[in-house]
């Protein structure tokens, strides 16, 4: 039997309109609802908003978790079943409700406070580099002080974060095929959120965590777990943490999966695993259409 991973996208996958199919669905319309009053504000309607306010880190983060959770319960509810979890960045959350470490409402309220913090830091930038040499990006971070490789995406695509000065100055003396300013509001998955990420960590220790049903691969640390507290910690360092997706994808085959569905708007991961670990075979799940009968 060919071995499932299910992977869940994180911010920058947004799209305008994603997830008003499944309000015609009973028990995704509960979800909604659901969110609705804990957000205190609507998830669909912001998702058909012309205003764009999807794309603000407040929004992007609840509503990509409120969708990816529904796509999570339609695939569940069809008999599907994953042998291993992964998500991209706020894609986690995702994951660590897929493997049952916390509920919908928990999970929701971890991302709702994890939003509001990263969309208050205001100081910093991120730059995504693609086609460039390794070392000479890794030599000019290691001597660039406030700039850490916060996204290895693949071999040929990376994001960097920190101060403003600091990412001009690695942008500057390196050679890539493109360089590209992030409309992020801080320098996400760095030192610099440290203050974030403590606040964040008094949040978390209020919520329960059981062990997880399925081994989940975390961004700081790409290796299987399902102990409550390990992949609690594994949250508390996220925020500050290098998301290691390259790793993840290379552990993905050595682990016996042989087939990756990405649920959740786009195609951004699979596309990252592509490069990264080319026999492994893809699907995506997006929309209702999408869903296995």
């Amino acid at each position: 039997m060919t071995k499932t991973a299910w992977v869940f996208p994180g911010q920058g996958s947004q799209a305008i309109g994603m997830g008003v199919d499944l309000l015609e669905l009973p028990e995704a319309k509960t979800k909604f609802e659901q969110a609705e009053q804990i957000l205190g504000w609507s998830v669909s309607a912001v998702c058909q908003s012309e205003e764009d306010k999807l794309s603000r880190t407040l929004y992007t983060q609840p509503c990509l978790y409120v969708v990816e959770s529904i796509l999570v319960d339609l695939m569940q509810a069809r008999g599907q079943q994953a042998d291993l979890v992964a998500g991209h960045s706020l894609g986690e959350y995702v994951a660590l409700y897929a493997a049952k470490a916390f509920d919908f409402e928990s999970g929701l309220r971890l991302v709702k406070r994890r939003a509001e913090l990263m969309d208050s830091a205001s100081d910093g930038m991120m730059a995504a580099v693609i086609g460039f040499d390794r070392e000479q990006l890794e030599q000019q971070i290691a001597q660039t002080a406030d700039v850490v490789l916060a996204n290895d995406n693949n071999a040929g695509q990376v994001v960097i974060s920190g101060t403003p000065a600091g990412v001009e100055a690695v942008l500057s003396q390196i050679k890539a095929k493109r360089m590209v300013r992030l409309n992020v509001s801080g320098a996400f998955h760095s030192p610099l959120m440290a203050d974030a990420a403590a606040e964040f960590q008094q949040v978390l220790e209020t919520v329960s965590f059981a062990d997880a049903q399925i081994p989940v691969l975390s961004n700081v640390e790409p290796t299987p777990a399902i102990a409550a507290a390990e992949l609690k910690q594994r949250l508390v360092r996220q925020m500050t943490g290098s998301v290691r997706w390259r790793e993840i994808s290379l552990r993905l085959p050595e682990e016996g999966i042989g087939r990756v569905v990405e649920i959740g708007p786009g195609k951004v991961l699979t596309g990252l695993i592509k490069r990264t670990a080319p026999d492994l075979a893809l699907e995506n799940v997006s929309t209702v259409a999408d869903l296995p009968s």
